[in-house]
């Protein structure tokens, strides 16, 4: 009976991957009509869900922290992919391309992400308990990483406007990829410890407790089928993207909403994810997946566009403007002080949810 019930789940999480890159390959680059936009975004939706199953699956079977860096690395390398592929389209607006799908990927995971799992979780037991050595050390690294990264750009003195001078782009690339490196090696190997969940006494949970891990056969057909949903999730969003532009263009709000609504597509997966880990009293869990994907994002993407600059054309701008600087100070504030105590109640979660809806308003009326 147990058989027959999982059976179509997996089915269905095996076909979609499958069958929304077919449907990716035949929209590519084409005019899509209504009819069309609709289908597509539905096998968007279920390319996510497929995802989140397959991620979840990988994760079991490597255990934690290794399972929350599966999905986290592998959203941000296609979502790299995506922003240098649509930066050698050229153009005007490319130049703040990776700028501000990066500013937007910190302050959904990190605001979004964290916040909505730390509501769950405290309204579910009261209060939710993680590690606060572990949090903070992904807090810190993410704070180094915009900081070097997004703020100093826009007071170097050695280029006009808010950019780096090649030397300096350089010394940020190797810089993103060291503490990337350092932060990743301390998540699990010399302090893996500090990045598992815990139980509201604070002991730690080494062991998932509800089923038996997957055979490494199944698991490594669940890496592919991740890696496929997460194309299809990626290409397929690109794909709908001239749809979501004309909409914005039409409504006469500010391109950069355009950004905003792809990101939240993008990292959609990682962020039912996350509930779902919340859901099990894994609020550890949703935090490494929150703090992994900003310092992904930020890890990544920086050292892909500086090698991408050697051959794409025009000036790439990576620092941010006053606006964005006090919404990411603020974040890192609120942060710091959600993750000082190792707990944390309905309120600091909401706090954080404030802030993404603060930007999220400053993006549709700057």
């Amino acid at each position: 009976m147990i058989a027959r019930l999982r059976s179509p789940a997996l089915h269905w999480t095996r076909a979609v991957p499958v069958l929304a890159i077919v449907l990716l390959v035949l929209a590519w680059g084409r005019s899509l009509p209504v009819l069309l936009v609709v289908l597509v975004t539905l096998f968007l939706a279920g390319a996510v869900l497929s995802a989140v199953h397959h991620a979840e699956v990988i994760a079991h079977r490597v255990g934690e922290p290794f399972g929350s860096l599966v999905l986290a690395i592998a959203v941000t390398i296609i979502e790299v992919a995506l922003i240098v592929t649509l930066m050698a389209d050229g153009g005007d607006k490319s130049r703040t391309l990776a700028r501000d799908t990066v500013f937007a990927a910190v302050m959904i995971t990190c605001n979004g992400i964290v916040g909505l799992c730390l509501l769950i979780g405290a309204l579910k037991r009261r209060v939710a308990v993680f590690n606060a050595e572990g949090t903070g050390a992904a807090l810190a690294t993410v704070t180094t990483l915009a900081g070097l990264s997004l703020v100093l750009p826009t007071f170097t003195l050695s280029t006009p406007g808010p950019g780096f001078a090649p030397a300096q782009l350089v010394f940020a690339a190797v810089a993103a990829l060291l503490l990337y490196g350092a932060f990743v090696t301390t998540q699990t190997v010399r302090h893996r410890d500090y990045f598992l969940p815990v139980t509201s006494s604070g002991q730690v949970i080494d062991v998932e407790e509800h089923a038996d891990p997957p055979t490494r056969a199944g698991a490594l057909a669940s890496l592919g089928l991740l890696a496929l949903a997460l194309v299809a999730v990626v290409g397929l969003a690109k794909t709908v993207s001239p749809t979501i532009e004309g909409g914005v263009t039409a409504a006469g709000l500010p391109h950069a909403v355009v950004g905003v609504v792809i990101a939240l597509l993008v990292l959609l997966p990682e962020t039912i994810a996350a509930v779902r880990a919340v859901r099990r009293d894994r609020v550890q869990t949703s935090l490494n997946l929150g703090f992994g994907s900003a310092m992904a994002s930020i890890g990544l993407t920086i050292p892909a566009v500086a090698l991408a600059s050697v051959w794409l054309s025009g000036p790439l701008e990576l620092g941010l403007g006053a606006t964005h600087m006090v919404l990411l100070a603020l974040t890192v504030v609120v942060g710091t002080l959600t993750v000082i105590p190792g707990r944390a109640t309905p309120l600091q979660g909401v706090v954080h949810l404030v802030l993404l809806a603060g930007y999220i308003v400053l993006a549709v009326s700057p």
